[in-house]
């Protein structure tokens, strides 16, 4: 099977566009609070999610799982399982077709589609495919498989220990420790008047999105068809080709509404291939959908660390060096668990060293999970840097002030195409009342109040491939053709609005095909807060290349210059002189071509400098000194994304993360029993996701709108991802604030807190 797309060495392209188009001077569309384009359909249940789906003498499969953390499968019996009422097929490790490489390395695959060595509790033993959903789970329950037990280990310290049961022949450490270094931090810490160090941890979190992951696979003939809920369709494709050994062009995926996606549904997973082998070993259609129990163990999360930052600073607020040495647990199999990026480029600091060191445990996989690493370093480094502030005496919005960056240190210098960080601090600080806020009165009763801040950078900007085919019909509607998925972010929205800004259209006539490797474009998976940067200017070149052939078709009608004719409310006038004109339906050129169509290509990135989105948020909270129990009063995000497409996703985006960040901070944690090494609280009454009962009323967004016109033709960066970084630290920050207690391990919890309130009161 392929690697995924983010292992290949050299990614697709796509053709470079022969010109740049101009920035937009100014918009009448782009940038408005518009509703979503398919809200109704969302809301009034008829958009059809790929659970919603019922084919005709359609089967329903089931995955058995390993129930152990760590065993060999020594045998499975089907026997009594085929023989149930109404199942039609039992998929195993001994049918051939199921034996199919999994979770790959640069060195190769390390495990397979029903691997008999089981490295955590959830691996896939079997499947069933049956006429109910209840016989495929019966059948599931008839089955019977010896399992050989094994050591495990569920914590990183003792995985690398020496003598640790193994998880993998290689060792239980990810190849070896990622260093990066700049400068000299020996010196930078000599030239330090105040240094700060501290060791943080914080908890797996596991992807949990409202909509459960799963397939609809279909054969006709040779030709299979899936609706996934995937966050990119031609990487599933790419992925079940190469399993099935299919030619590309013998699988179609298809991925329009999606319930939720934050990283666990940027790759393919095993329940789709295995819909897909049941679905041509019964010539059926088979709906796989995993539970919601099963959904904690296997869909993926984001891994625990434990990082120790000791950072120094002089007196005039400059920093002087910062080291992080970070250990972060995978879980079973290959994955990527750095968090360093932030120490290496979010401030100016000359002498800055980064070790980070992944390893193995019996556990599920991480994935990617919403700005994958940052929050965990944003926990850690944004609560140094408010210790450094008061050391030196400093505010710490005034702190951060001091080390704004202009170039990507980690990047050799490189200028970025912009940085709005400064305004992310100055324009959040003043809306939310900083200076009153922490200078303000602090108790009330046994509630003390607290302000704090946190800033954050995100690494990916997005860029190409991305193709985008425009048609303009006769009678003015239009057709929007991409492949990028919208994962919930309101994508299909914003790219309506740049074709509406450019042709002038009501929304409403544009009628959108997207996510589905049939009919659309190449579009790489729609995540990393990515794909509005990368797929918008591709929309724009197609309704720029559909317009600039309109006007051509005008120009010759009414016998101008090209250059001498505009659009502008469904007519093409000529400059100067009003009353000549012609309406695009009574185009000439138009009504003998019926359409006219244009291609776009996204451009690519400026190779002298670099790209990053910013933010800054504040928080506000009461503890309570006697029980700990923390109130989060409210929550201001102030993020630099470049144009702001849609004023009103862009505050659904920021209100997101921010429930996201609280749920980082306050609340969620994966627990592993550690006699059995089974997930103890794997529901959602167990893993608290924050509610509508953890989240202020009290939450603004503070958009910072200065189009980035350097790095794309519609100057916008991303904003999923970095909503969503600082929050965890600035509600920290608002602790400490509030009771003069720093607390280092997220999530933070009333008994933690109270814990460390009792302490605080016995020193006096």
């Amino acid at each position: 099977m392929r690697k995924p797309y983010f292992l290949l060495k050299t990614p697709p392209t796509t053709p470079e566009p022969a010109e740049k188009l101009a920035p937009w001077a100014e918009t009448t569309v782009v940038g408005k609070p518009l509703p979503r384009v398919d809200a109704y359909e969302r809301v009034s249940g008829s958009a059809v999610y790929a659970l919603d789906l019922f084919l005709p003498d359609m089967l329903y499969a089931a995955i058995l799982r390993c129930p152990h953390a760590h065993a060999i499968v020594k045998k499975v019996d089907t026997a009594a399982a085929t023989k149930m009422p109404g199942v039609r097929a039992v998929l195993t490790d001994s049918d051939t077709e199921a034996r199919i490489p999994w979770y790959f390395t640069e060195k190769g695959p390390t495990s397979r589609l029903f691997d008999p060595h089981c490295r955590y509790e959830g691996e896939e033993i079997a499947a069933v495919a049956a006429e109910t959903p209840h016989q495929a789970a019966d059948a599931l329950r008839a089955i019977v498989v010896e399992y050989e037990e094994l050591p495990f280990v569920v914590d990183l310290d003792s995985a690398l220990k020496p003598g640790a049961p193994l998880i993998h022949e290689g060792g239980n450490q990810v190849e070896g420790t990622l260093v990066y270094e700049r400068g000299d931090i020996a010196k930078g810490f000599a030239d330090a008047e105040a240094i700060v160090e501290r060791t943080f941890r914080t908890s797996c979190e596991i992807h949990t999105p409202m909509e459960v992951h799963g397939s609809v696979a279909k054969w006709d003939g040779n030709r299979l068809t899936v609706w996934d809920t995937t966050q990119g369709v031609f990487q599933v494709q790419q992925s079940l080709a190469d399993a099935l050994r299919l030619p590309l062009s013998n699988v179609r995926v298809i991925g329009q509404y999606m319930g939720g996606g934050f990283g666990s549904k940027l790759e393919i997973s095993k329940h789709t291939v295995i819909a897909a082998i049941l679905a041509r070993k019964t010539a059926r259609p088979v709906k796989l959908f995993i539970s919601r129990e099963e959904s904690f163990l296997c869909v993926g999360n984001r891994p625990a660390n434990t990082m120790s930052l000791k950072a120094g600073v002089r007196k005039d607020g400059t920093l002087t060096a910062m080291h992080l040495i970070n250990r972060g647990a995978v879980g079973a199999y290959p994955g990527w668990a750095g968090v360093g990026s932030q120490v290496a480029d979010l401030y100016t600091c000359a002498h800055v060293r980064v070790e980070e060191t992944c390893g193995h445990i019996n556990a599920g996989q991480e994935r990617a999970f919403r700005a994958p690493g940052f929050p965990q370093c944003s926990w850690a480094l944004e609560q140094v840097m408010d210790e450094l502030a008061a050391a030196i005496g400093l505010d710490p919005v005034e702190f951060r002030l001091t080390s704004i960056p202009v170039v990507s240190q980690r990047q050799g210098g490189k200028p970025y195409t912009s940085t709005g960080l400064r305004q992310c601090l100055v324009e959040g600080a003043r809306a939310f009342g900083w200076d009153a806020a922490r200078g303000g009165h602090r108790r009330n009763g046994p509630w003390l109040r607290g302000a704090g801040v946190a800033a954050c950078q995100w690494g990916w900007p997005g860029g190409p491939p991305s193709t985008v085919i425009v048609r303009y019909f006769a009678d003015g509607s239009v057709s929007l053709n991409m492949g990028a998925s919208d994962i919930g972010t309101g994508t299909k929205t914003i790219m309506a609005m740049v074709v509406a800004e450019e042709l002038g259209v009501a929304l409403d006539r544009i009628q959108i095909e997207h996510a589905d490797t049939g009919t659309t474009q190449y579009a790489t998976p729609s995540g990393g807060s990515k794909t509005v940067p990368s797929d918008s200017p591709a929309v724009r070149a197609a309704a720029v290349a559909v317009k600039r052939k309109l006007l051509a078709m005008g120009a010759e009608q009414l016998e101008a210059a090209e250059d001498e004719v505009v659009l502008k409310a469904g007519e093409i006038l000529v400059a100067g002189s009003p009353d000549k004109k012609v309406r695009l339906a009574e185009l000439e050129g138009l009504m003998n071509q019926q359409v006219v169509i244009g291609v776009g290509h996204r451009e690519q990135n400026p190779l002298d400098k670099v790209t990053k989105p910013f933010g800054a948020q504040f928080a506000e909270v009461e503890v309570n000194e006697r029980t700990g129990e923390v109130r989060i009063l409210r929550l201001l995000g102030a993020h630099d994304s470049g144009r702001v497409m849609n004023r009103l996703t862009y505050q659904n985006q920021v209100f997101g993360g921010m429930t996201m960040g609280i749920g980082f901070g306050m609340t969620e944690r994966r627990v592993l029993d550690r006699q059995t090494g089974k997930m103890v609280n794997s529901n959602w009454h167990d893993y608290k996701i924050p509610t509508a009962m953890d989240v202020p009323a009290d939450l603004t967004c503070v958009p910072i709108d200065v189009p980035d016109n350097e790095f794309n033709s519609t100057g916008t960066k991303g904003l999923g991802e970095p909503a969503t970084i600082p929050t965890a630290a600035a509600i920290a920050n608002a602790v400490y604030a509030a009771t003069g207690i720093r607390v280092t391990d997220a999530p933070i919890n009333p008994t933690q807190l109270a814990s460390l309130l009792a302490d605080q009161r016995k020193r006096g």
